[in-house]
């Protein structure tokens, strides 16, 4: 991932840009979409494309069907490598991916910064890729929005629930949260454990979805407590893991698609 302002490279991008966007495509175009209805807000997973792509096509799938009306995506993830207490936002202009630049809404970073809900922290944006690999599935789904990049460092989801809340807005906004499940379990293990964590989310348990589920759990929480006082519905669209996709089934990692609207 490279931003305009300030610059900065990131290592989840293959070097054949042109396959990666076409990968990311055909993830999109595969999915067998059952949300119920155009969905506000997405989950979709962030691992490498081989193995949480088709996961995460299932959730943009369902996004776009209104995609072309979006003008801005909250793109909301962990932080993996940087600790740091409440959410991160970035400077930068623009990120570049495989498909084309996606801008960022600087209006709304610096209306975050203003409240002190975020605070731009880009060391804590470089070589992430919780957000990373979500762009250019925004920017295939939603080619003219702008987003707001949003890195939450600790498991505070009321501080992510704020922001969320500020920039909620109408039908021109739209939210991602980036997030995995199980990590390293065996299959039967993140099946079941998988299973039980989509059902927190299908009942908008807010609070109740633990880092040790969810990577992305301060982003879920946040969503889920917002769900429910805007009287949405969540449902579980996919949920695999990637013994189904890539990977060997002794050690898994679980990844979900679920719609909010």
């Amino acid at each position: 991932m490279r931003s305009r302002s300030p610059a900065f490279a990131g290592t989840f991008y293959s070097d054949k840009p042109q396959e990666l966007a076409a990968t990311v495509r055909s993830f999109v175009a595969e999915a067998v979409c059952a949300a119920p209805k155009p969905p506000k807000a997405v989950i979709a997973p962030h691992a490498g494309y081989i193995y949480s792509g088709p996961i995460a096509g299932t959730a943009y799938a369902a996004l776009s069907a209104r995609g072309k009306d979006i003008e801005r995506v909250i793109l909301l993830g962990p932080s993996h490598r940087v600790a740091f207490d409440g959410v991160a936002t970035s400077a930068a202009g623009a990120f570049e991916t495989p498909l084309g630049p996606v801008n960022v809404d600087r209006e709304a970073v610096t209306l975050l910064v203003k409240e002190n809900l975020a605070r731009e922290f880009d060391r804590a944006h470089e070589n992430e890729h919780s957000l990373e690999v979500q762009l250019p599935f925004v920017k295939l789904v939603c080619p003219e929005a702008r987003v707001v990049p949003i890195l939450a460092g600790d498991d505070d989801w009321q501080a992510a629930l704020k922001v969320l809340a500020l920039l909620w807005g109408g039908d021109e906004t739209a939210i991602v949260v980036s997030s995995d499940m199980s990590h390293y379990e065996s299959y039967a293990t993140a099946q079941r454990l998988d299973a039980a964590t989509a059902k927190t989310v299908e009942r908008l348990a807010a609070g109740e979805v633990g880092l040790e589920q969810a990577c992305g759990a301060t982003g879920i929480n946040a969503l889920l407590a917002l769900a429910g006082e805007k009287g949405l519905a969540c449902t579980a669209l996919d949920l695999r893991n990637s013994g189904d996709t890539a990977g060997p089934r002794d050690r898994v990692v679980g990844y979900g698609a679920f719609a909010a609207g």
